[in-house]
C-alpha cells in the first residue's frame, strides 16, 4: 500500500510491514578546541569527513523514498539527516524525537591522553554485552533506561499512521541499544554491534492490527556507503572519532 496520511500503511506486497533505515551520524570531532572549551559535546557539528560521510548515505538511499524522517536533534544528527534528504526528489519533513538522544554520559576521571581516553571509554562494553557498573562515568545514564526511552520513542513511531518508511538518525549508543533490543538480547548485545560513523541499518517491523510488534526482522546492519567494504576501517568507531591520522580523511 502506498502512504496516506491518516491511515496505516505498510511496504508494498505485506500485509502489516514497515520499515525504518536507522542510520548513526557523521564523523565528528569531540576533541576539537571549541568543544573542549565549551564542554559543548552535545552541540558538536559534523566534520567535513562527517559531511561526506552523509552525502554518501544520501547518494545511497536517493532511490528511496522516505514517508517520514525523524532525528534526535542534537546538530549532528540534524545534520546529517539533512544531508541524506537533500538527495530526495520530495523529501518529508525532518522532525525532532528527543527520545533518541545519545545516552547521557557521566563524569570521567581526568585523562592525560586520547589512548587513555579511548581505553576509558571501551571500558563502557564487554564481551558479553554493557557493563553494569560504572558504565560511561560516574552518574551515567542506566543503559536499561536509554534503551527504554528510545524503544518508546520507535514503538510510537511504528503505531503512528501515514508511512511505511522511514529514516531515523541516531546515534552509537542508543543504535547499538535499539539493535540489541531488536534481536530479543535486552541491553546484552549491544556490545557485539559496532556502529560506524554514516552507517545505515535497516530494520522491518510486522506489527498487529493495534499498532504493536508482532516480530522484528534486522535486515542489514552498519553498512558504509562511503566504504562498503570497510577495507583499511581497521579502527572501531570509537577509535576512529579519536584518530587524527590524515591518511584516512575521504578524498
Amino acid at each position: 500500500m502506498s502512504s496516506t496520511e491518516g491511515e496505516m500503511t505498510y511496504l508494498p506486497n505485506t500485509k502489516s510491514r514497515r520499515r525504518i533505515y536507522l542510520m548513526r551520524h557523521g564523523h565528528v570531532d569531540y576533541l576539537a578546541k571549541h568543544v573542549v572549551a565549551t564542554g559543548g559535546i552535545n552541540v558538536v557539528p559534523l566534520t567535513n569527513r562527517g559531511r561526506l560521510q552523509a552525502e554518501a548515505a544520501g547518494l545511497a538511499l536517493r532511490h528511496v523514498t522516505f514517508d517520514r524522517a525523524v532525528c534526535s536533534g542534537y546538530p549532528r544528527t540534524h545534520q546529517t539527516a539533512s544531508y541524506v534528504l537533500a538527495a530526495q526528489e520530495k523529501p518529508p519533513q525532518l522532525e525532532i524525537d528527543e527520545g533518541l538522544v545519545e545516552r547521557v554520559n557521566g563524569k570521567l576521571p581526568a585523562v592525560k591522553s586520547r589512548e587513555e581516553l579511548i581505553e576509558l571509554m571501551r571500558g563502557a562494553f564487554t564481551e558479553g554485552g554493557v557493563t553494569q557498573h560504572a558504565e560511561r562515568g560516574e552518574g551515567a545514564e542506566p543503559a536499561e533506561d536509554a534503551q527504554a526511552r528510545a524503544v518508546k520513542s520507535i514503538r510510537r513511531l511504528l503505531r503512528e499512521p501515514g508511512w511505511h518508511t522511514m529514516l531515523v538518525v541516531a546515534h552509537e549508543g542508543i543504535n547499538r541499544l535499539l539493535l540489541s533490543w531488536a534481536c530479543g538480547a535486552g541491553v546484552n548485545a549491544s556490545g557485539a554491534f559496532e556502529q560506524d560513523t554514516g552507517c545505515i541499518n535497516v530494520l522491518d517491523f510486522d506489527l498487529r492490527e493495534n499498532g504493536e510488534i508482532e516480530r522484528t526482522m534486522i535486515k542489514s546492519v552498519n553498512l558504509t556507503p562511503y566504504n562498503w567494504l570497510k577495507h583499511g576501517m581497521n579502527l572501531t568507531s570509537l577509535e576512529a572519532l579519536f584518530e587524527r591520522n590524515a591518511t584516512e580523511e575521504l578524498k
